[in-house]
């Protein structure tokens, strides 16, 4: 009895000491089967432009679906893009609060390097923004993402209508959306619709004949309100 009382302390011992092994690895496996959300990824950088632009519409698709994963969004990949960035695309978008291009993208720090204008309209700033990101950071594609219902849009054809000047500033959207809109308005159904999508293609253009984008491939695509969707212009 007595050998007995003895040896069951270190039975227990072992069995404690088996039981916290095999709750530990399996609760290492279940961490490394299921990655938190907004590690800093697996996946690697996109290295072309059909690359590039496969990820901003697959992750474009999960938004629509309400299923975003929220990538690069942890600490270590504040750590990370914090001594260096290498975004993978430049987006050239309008200042609509509506179209946020990291979120409708799905994408994260350090992912995209965005430029926004009222219309996408270009000046020599935002051609500077669009430059910087080719020469610094070799970005291999520059998307122009017009969108349904754009409100300077809108404010250019309003003034084509009326006559009246636009005010301040606001000209410069006008002059620079108002060829577009020019050219697409014998067109039948939507002239606002049409002409998104002919400004987003003519800023495409403009861009694609420039020496200082040719490293880039420059597409133009439009967002849909409705459903969440970006299409690509051709």
């Amino acid at each position: 009895m007595r050998a007995t009382s003895r040896r069951r302390p270190a039975n227990r011992r072992a069995f404690l000491t088996a039981t916290a092994a095999t709750a530990l690895t399996s609760a290492a496996g279940t961490a490394a089967a299921a990655p938190a959300r907004g590690t800093a990824g697996a996946a690697p950088r996109p290295a072309t432009a059909d690359e590039a632009l496969a990820t901003l519409l697959e992750g474009n698709r999960r938004w629509a679906e309400v299923h975003s994963r929220h990538p690069h969004e942890d600490r270590a990949r504040r750590r990370e893009v914090a001594h260096g960035q290498h975004p993978f695309a430049t987006v050239l978008s309008c200042v609509d609060s509506r179209v946020p291009p990291e979120l409708l993208f799905d994408q994260g720090l350090g992912d995209l390097l965005c430029v926004r204008s009222a219309g996408e309209v270009l000046d020599e700033a935002v051609l500077g923004s669009l430059q910087f990101g080719v020469a610094e950071f070799g970005t291999p594609l520059i998307l122009v993402l017009g969108h349904e219902r754009c409100g300077a849009v809108a404010a250019t054809i309003k003034q084509l209508r009326t006559g009246e000047p636009a005010p301040g500033h606001l000209s410069r959207l006008v002059e620079s959306i108002g060829p577009a809109a020019w050219a697409c308005r014998d067109q039948p159904g939507d002239w606002v619709e049409h002409t998104v999508a002919a400004h987003a293609r003519r800023m495409r253009d403009t861009l694609r004949a420039d020496h200082a984008f040719r490293p880039a491939t420059v597409l133009a695509a439009r967002f849909d309100l409705d459903t969440g969707l970006v299409r690509v212009l051709r």
